[in-house]
């Protein structure tokens, strides 16, 4: 690819439309896989009791079509639109005017506004394209652990071996970095787990954000582990705090830890490990 190719199709209209396009599939994705995983748990659990259940309504991230869920209205194409088809329609559903929850064209406007973000750290160069991935696959975990506490191993574990396969070939870091990283940040917060287990009896977070983490690390470098936990931990403390005072908090006082971590590997990412290690005093 030629410099000049490169800077027409990697230009930051170009990721910005690229980042509503994925933004608006990643809200299929938020919304579907815990259904789809949902589904498969239950089938899987009544094969094992040896217990018949009716089939659970088949669906993947195509199928069935995009529908109102008051209604069941079928969006049509024109409808699904990545932010415009929102405004045009007033956040409403064109048959009953049911009101569509605003995070959908918000989601949307993220990814654009990270990929944009993207091609100003890396510049106009096809691993931009690599780094739009990770992102993309981390705001799809945030969301999806911000409204079940899930994190799924069909995202954490590709985004994990993505990062240590790119770290391979030089895309991104030295592979020994990566491979720490992942190590590293695998353990650290497993250990956390289990310290916490045997002194409390009870489970402060999910191995999901054991392989988050170590995604991350896998991307970022073992450097990086202490700086993404700090800032998940103080963020989501204030997210927490301010959650109770203001009457939020969800049932049985559980905030995810998950968009917390994904929120700072975005920002050390953005930001870059050596503005990181600068502020740190560790360089």
């Amino acid at each position: 690819m030629t410099p000049e190719l490169a800077h027409a199709l990697l230009s930051p209209w170009v990721l910005a439309l690229l980042g509503l396009c994925i933004g608006s599939f990643l809200n299929v994705v938020i919304h579907r896989l815990p259904l789809m995983l949902e589904r498969d748990w239950k089938l899987d659990s009544a094969e094992m009791l040896g217990v018949a259940i009716e089939a659970p309504e088949q669906i993947t991230l195509s199928k069935p079509r995009s529908r109102c869920p008051a209604c069941g209205h079928r969006i049509a194409w024109h409808e699904n639109i990545p932010v415009l088809s929102y405004l045009r329609l007033g956040g409403k559903c064109s048959a009953c005017k049911t009101r569509i929850s605003p995070r959908y064209p918000m989601i949307e406007v993220i990814t654009a506004v990270l990929f944009v973000a993207v091609g100003w750290r890396i510049g106009a160069q096809p691993t931009a394209l690599l780094w739009c991935g990770f992102m993309a696959v981390l705001v799809a975990l945030a969301g999806i652990d911000w409204d079940t506490t899930l994190l799924p191993d069909a995202l954490t574990l590709p985004l994990l071996w993505a990062g240590l396969v790119a770290a391979a070939v030089g895309l991104t870091i030295p592979l020994s970095a990566a491979v720490w990283g992942a190590v590293v940040g695998y353990l650290s917060l497993w250990s956390v787990y289990w310290l916490f287990k045997l002194t409390t009896g009870k489970e402060g977070m999910g191995f999901g954000d054991f392989k988050l983490l170590a995604a991350l690390g896998a991307w970022l470098g073992v450097q990086m582990i202490l700086p993404i936990v700090l800032a998940a931990s103080v963020i989501g403390a204030v997210v927490g705090i301010a959650m109770k005072i203001g009457g939020t908090l969800r049932q049985g006082l559980h905030v995810p830890f998950g968009p917390f971590l994904a929120g700072a590997g975005v920002a050390v990412m953005l930001i870059g490990s050596a503005t990181v290690l600068d502020w740190l005093g560790w360089v």
